[in-house]
């Protein structure tokens, strides 16, 4: 059986990631109707630590994990490294003694605990006095409401996790209350002002990858537009150099590595690179994000017998989130890029073949499973490999994120 494991980041108060909440499904056929808690967070835990791994999935940070009534008074938090793991108490879990005291006992042995979409109301107090982290929905309540709540929880030794959020303007106010943690796509939005211009110091990348994506660069062009930017020299042979190759003899000259990695992969690896560049001053999660789009983009359309250019597929993910990096309106960034009308049309429009793979991706990434069970189907896609591919695009973005 294949499973279904999404991840939402979970930010602190500077934007670097604090941890991922993992969200589960046993298959698009059990997305609706829910299959039993019980079942998928015993599935999920199984999987994750056991099947894929938890390293493939975390990159070393921790892993929200919702534990349903059964599962806590069953001590199955315990099963697993408390370095790795938040509880997360569910909302519908009444703090009876049986609950009650299975949280002591994670408490005592180190664990962190989190109250999930919290809503204040009498009978809290045992959970309250050894939780770590309250979540709040920013969907679920109001400001005032939220305000109100953190009055109540003042005498507590708490932090804050605000939930669901979306723009720059909430992530703000969220700070402005006390927040912690911060959970959402926030990161993904440009904070738009008008008559925006882009940075100088990232026309340069812009250059780059117009220059990189045009469809008749030689190699001898690729050759100089790296060696002109020392950093782009310097992480192109060490990658080359890594132990993904396993060469017996280092390579030392930038020609050599174009070789090595041919026309598609040296442009691929150039666009990476200015790319990551062009959000050096964002969130750490975006250009991850960028690079498993790209990669779950060109690996998802390898599935289906649309005759499809994989590496406009490529491209199309890698540049899903060029308007947030570039605080500006996709249009006005596509526009002087040497792009294909198919891929301006998705990343523009959103419409178009490409712009499903693109909306796949996204949906995968948010556990968006009605969305995904719908793409597969249009795309003809086999869901049972969809899985796979994901994972192989995260384990692909944090190698390359290490350059």
């Amino acid at each position: 059986m294949e499973v279904y494991v999404a991840r939402q980041p979970i930010f602190d108060k500077n934007k670097k990631i604090y941890a991922y909440e993992l969200l589960f499904r046993g298959g698009m056929t059990n997305a609706f109707p829910k299959i039993d808690g019980d079942v998928a967070t015993s599935k999920l835990l199984t999987n994750t630590f056991f099947s894929i791994g938890i390293d493939s999935l975390l990159a070393g940070k921790k892993g929200f994990i919702n534990f349903t009534k059964p599962l806590l008074i069953n001590k199955t938090p315990l099963m697993f490294p408390k370095e790795n793991i938040v509880i997360e108490i569910l909302e519908d879990v009444e703090p009876d003694k049986d609950v009650v005291q299975s949280c002591v006992t994670f408490f005592k042995q180190g664990y962190i605990l989190a109250m999930d979409d919290f809503i204040f109301k009498p009978g809290l107090a045992p959970l309250l006095s050894i939780a770590h982290i309250i979540k709040f929905d920013f969907r679920l309540s109001s400001i005032q409401e939220i305000k109100s709540m953190l009055r109540k929880l003042s005498n507590y030794k708490l932090k804050y996790l605000a939930e669901k959020i979306e723009t720059y303007d909430e992530f703000n106010k969220a700070l402005e209350l006390g927040f912690t943690y911060f959970q959402g796509y926030f990161f993904s939005k440009p904070e738009i002002l008008k008559g925006r211009d882009i940075a100088p110091s990232k026309i340069n990348f812009l250059q780059i990858l117009s220059e990189v994506n045009q469809k008749n660069v030689n190699f001898a062009k690729l050759e100089s537009i790296i060696n002109r930017d020392i950093s782009i020299s310097y992480k192109l042979l060490k990658y080359i150099n890594s132990a993904f190759f396993r060469r017996l003899t280092p390579i030392n000259s930038i020609k050599e590595a174009i070789v090595l990695l041919g026309e598609k992969g040296i442009k691929q690896f150039i666009s990476l690179i200015a790319t990551a560049q062009l959000a050096s001053d964002k969130p750490d999660e975006l250009i991850r994000s960028s690079i498993i789009r790209a990669k779950s983009c060109e690996l998802f359309g390898g599935l289906s017998s649309d005759s499809l250019d994989k590496s406009e597929l490529f491209i199309v993910g890698l540049f899903s989130h060029l308007d947030a990096m570039l605080d500006n309106t996709m249009d006005n960034i596509i526009k002087d890029l040497p792009l294909s009308e198919s891929v301006k049309l998705a990343l523009g429009s959103n419409e178009g073949r490409l712009s499903d793979y693109l909306c796949l991706s996204i949906a995968y990434e948010q556990g968006d499973w009605k969305t995904c069970q719908q793409l597969i189907t249009k795309l003809k896609l086999n869901e049972m490999d969809i899985p796979k591919c994901f994972i192989e695009s995260v384990n692909w973005a944090e190698a390359y994120t290490k350059i």
